[in-house]
């Protein structure tokens, strides 16, 4: 069944509804005023799926891969440092990785049910639009500026720097590390923009050599477990007596730890956002999501035991984004730390590639919308049957944010800007499947997957939290940051989504006030991958009242 009559069948509230008192919600294709042309004129019918299945080369290893690529990046070798040390003690810090996995694997559900109901390019952008209808056209805008504006692929570009300096034992310094970093992410664009196959071929293979890289932390762990450690007696890690020693219970610290945390998970629902190119999408995902979570999430509590049996507490606080090496230097000796060190760089590499695939559809599709000004381009898949603008465009703002922040803060600042602005999205995510819940005869709503409303309200309260707990001041000097305040990434990530909010009062309300139109959606058909893309033109308003 195609995804528009899976959507038809499934969502679609224009039949009975069971509730005589309030009307029905309009169909999903409904939320944007269409231009009464028909797309099917420009290509034969038979020829428009034909292109459209052609279009379709993701199947469940490859999209279990978009989702390992996407998680497993520098978080789990990047993170624990700073984990342990805002929560004060290993105990603690384990059960904030516990915490973390729950509120992945309840997000991981919520998208689930979602994206097998609407199985098409865009992930939460669909689903926002699909319940927050009114005032037309805002949740659109503001999720436009979530996605423009923020450079998810920066953060794993500078551990992909720092990773690969110290693998070559030279000192890492501002430029140097940013400098390999914009060769990181650079490449990757390349590759997704100019040879689409061949780069999700290298993803896979990435993603294969990320797990490889998570089975020798776990052996290194039994191994450091079984005493076995290139350190003298007296300097051997005991960090699981009184494990829970030096605890702080600080909101600020264990919110914080929890970004850190959901940093290492985000990624989750990478697979929803390429699902107009997957095979089969309602059973790839169904199997891909779950499969590649739950041994995630396994595999991570055994790499943060691995890191507690091999390094002692001072030199996970000291070594900070490189505890992964010091792991391999204590079990394996120096060599080997170097030489896994590129493997390290390697995974980071697979994540930006994930990264970068998955925000330019988004910004693609945020063009066939129509929402982006210069649509036509955004949502082209010229020349090279890629989203090379929307891939670009990502790109640019990942390149100024990796290069803006000031040293010793960039990766930390990039970490929460990121993450923040996340949970923003995924509070109101969770809400509109909540609501569906409760109007579940209303809209039609029976998905193939459900992920149970004990399950979303989890998951909608977990966000909020990490909304609102940032803005208790640290305590005890724990802000992460050296420079900035700690505040920075929660008033810059309201920013960039209220910038989205600023563009649909202008483009949306004021413009089309002041020229005396209407915004009217055309669309036509792509004729070398038969999706539909969308134009928004400026309609007078005496001649819409006329026709």
């Amino acid at each position: 069944m195609s995804s528009d009559k899976f959507d038809k069948a499934r969502i679609s509230a224009d039949g009975a509804s069971g509730s005589e008192k309030a009307a029905p919600p309009p169909k999903y294709e409904d939320a944007f005023p269409t231009a009464p042309e028909d797309p099917t004129t420009q290509i034969g019918l038979g020829q428009l799926e034909q292109a459209r299945e052609a279009k379709r080369h993701i199947g469940v290893v490859s999209a279990t891969f978009l989702i390992v690529n996407r998680v497993i990046g520098t978080g789990i070798f990047a993170t624990p440092g700073a984990i342990l040390a805002l929560s004060g003690s290993v105990g603690l810090s384990l059960f904030i990785w516990v915490a973390g996995m729950l509120i992945a694997a309840a997000g991981t559900a919520v998208y689930l049910e979602f994206g097998t109901a609407i199985p098409k390019n865009g992930g939460e952008k669909n689903y926002l639009e699909y319940v927050f209808r009114k005032p037309k056209f805002l949740t659109t805008s503001l999720y436009t500026g979530y996605v423009v504006l923020l450079g998810w692929a920066s953060g794993n570009s500078v551990i992909f720097g720092e990773y690969i300096l110290h693998a070559a034992n030279v000192e890492v310094n501002r430029w140097n590390q940013r400098g390999i970093g914009l060769a990181c992410i650079t490449a990757a664009f390349l590759i997704h923009g100019t040879a689409l196959k061949w780069g999700i071929r290298l993803q896979n293979l990435l993603g294969a050599i990320k797990v490889i890289i998570i089975l020798i932390i776990v052996v290194a762990g039994w191994v450091a477990l079984a005493g076995h450690l290139k350190l003298p007696e007296d300097q051997k890690p005991h960090n699981f007596t009184n494990a829970f020693e030096g605890t702080t219970g600080s909101a600020y610290g264990v919110v914080t730890a929890l970004y850190n945390v959901i940093w290492s998970y985000i990624g989750y629902s990478n697979a929803n956002y390429a699902l107009s190119e997957t095979k089969n999408p309602i059973r790839t995902l169904k199997i891909a999501a779950p499969m590649a979570i739950g041994v995630i999430s396994v595999l991570y509590m055994f790499v943060n035991i691995a890191y507690f049996a091999a390094v002692p507490k001072e030199e996970i606080l000291a070594a900070r984004r490189l505890v992964a090496a010091s792991l391999f230097r204590n079990v394996f000796g120096g060599t080997a730390e170097r030489a896994l060190s590129v493997f390290v760089a390697l995974s980071a590499f697979g994540n930006v590639l994930s990264v970068i695939f998955s925000q330019g559809r988004l910004v693609q599709e945020l063009g066939r919308e129509g929402v982006l000004p210069f649509s036509r381009l955004w949502a082209s898949n010229k020349p090279f049957n890629a989203p090379l603008a929307g891939l670009f465009e990502h790109w640019a703002v990942s390149v100024i944010i990796m290069l803006a922040p000031p040293p010793g803060d960039a990766y930390d600042f990039i970490l929460n800007l990121i993450s923040y602005p996340l949970a923003i999205v995924n509070t109101f995510v969770a809400a509109g499947l909540l609501h569906l819940y409760l109007n579940r005869k209303a809209w039609n709503w029976n998905p193939p997957i459900t992920a149970t409303m004990p399950v979303v309200i989890f998951f909608m309260l977990s966000n909020i939290y990490l909304v609102a707990a940032p803005f208790v001041p640290p305590e005890n000097g724990q802000n992460i940051y050296k420079t900035l305040p700690y505040w920075i990434h929660c008033v810059v990530g309201f920013g960039i989504i209220a910038a989205g909010g600023v563009y649909w009062l202008v483009w949306a309300v004021i413009l089309p006030k002041i020229g005396n139109y209407e915004l009217v959606r055309e669309t036509s058909v792509d004729e070398i991958d038969g999706w539909e893309s969308s134009i928004f033109v400026k309609r007078p308003l005496a001649a819409s009242a006329s026709s």
